[in-house]
């Protein structure tokens, strides 16, 4: 399976997000905010990253365009989990490198599934 970095900065959703995928058999840490999330990016390069948009220090777009800086982590998938939802914020969201946006309230087969589908 992969290794999966959760950024989220609600405990509850961290909780759900890394139950979901553990259970799915992946190796899950969790990060609380932006700074920390791009910190433990950097000490272990993740396979699929899950960020959330609106969190301390840096928010998900600003993880995101600092990751894809860096070409260490052109394979890491990027998937934004979020309760923004309009147009405007998935362009903004793909624009920053993001490869997936996926719009919280969500259901946790369905995370399971776009998980899969960004592993490959």
């Amino acid at each position: 399976m992969a290794y999966v970095l959760v950024v989220e900065d609600d405990p509850d959703v961290a909780a759900l997000v890394s139950a979901v995928l553990s259970a799915a058999g992946h190796e899950v840490d969790v990060a609380r905010d932006g700074g920390a999330g791009v910190a433990a990016a950097q000490a272990r390069r993740p396979d699929v990253m899950v960020l959330d948009w609106m969190m301390p220090v840096k928010n998900g777009i600003e993880v995101c365009e600092t990751l894809r800086a860096d070409d260490a982590f052109a394979a890491t998938r990027i998937m934004m989990l979020t309760a923004r939802s309009s147009a405007d914020d998935v362009a903004r969201a793909k624009n920053a490198g993001a490869d997936d946006f996926f719009v919280k309230p969500f259901a946790p087969r369905e995370l399971r599934a776009r998980v899969a589908a960004l592993i490959g």
